[in-house]
């Protein structure tokens, strides 16, 4: 690409909102490129895959803090710290996972409660949730 990259370019090119670029430069993961003499910033192709970088992390369930952590490490090719990262990121998923299922499990069994109407309370789920132990 010889054309000059402008935010929106950018933006387009990595299929976010400029608003994204932005907000990225604020978090200090994504260098501003200085001011030309007409006023327009211009970036290299390398802002468009570090921004697809980042919303791929994102999509894995990296933390903005945690794709900085990864960038920094892409540095410096450490691949064992890298894997380390990925997998502590596989056991929140893990565990988010089992939450999620405990959350269904209880929601069908109370869904089923009402469906039935064979309870002595108006209704199940909200008497679930007065009662509850947890959150």
């Amino acid at each position: 690409m010889d054309e000059k990259l402008t935010i929106g370019k950018v933006a387009a090119a990595a299929d976010v909102n400029v608003e994204t670029i932005r907000f990225y430069q604020r978090r200090g993961i994504l260098v501003e490129p200085p001011k030309k003499l007409r006023g327009l910033r211009y970036y290299d192709e390398a802002a468009i895959e570090r921004v697809r970088f980042i919303k791929r992390a994102q999509t894995l369930g990296f933390t903005l803090d945690e794709v900085s952590a990864l960038l920094a490490l892409q540095k410096t090719n450490a691949c064992a710290k890298t894997h380390d990262a990925a997998e502590r990121k596989l056991k929140i998923v893990e565990d988010r996972i089992r939450d999620l299922e405990r959350i269904r499990i209880t929601l069908k069994g109370l869904i089923g409660q009402c469906k039935e109407g064979a309870t002595d309370v108006s209704c199940p789920i909200i008497e679930s949730l007065l009662h509850s132990k947890h959150p």
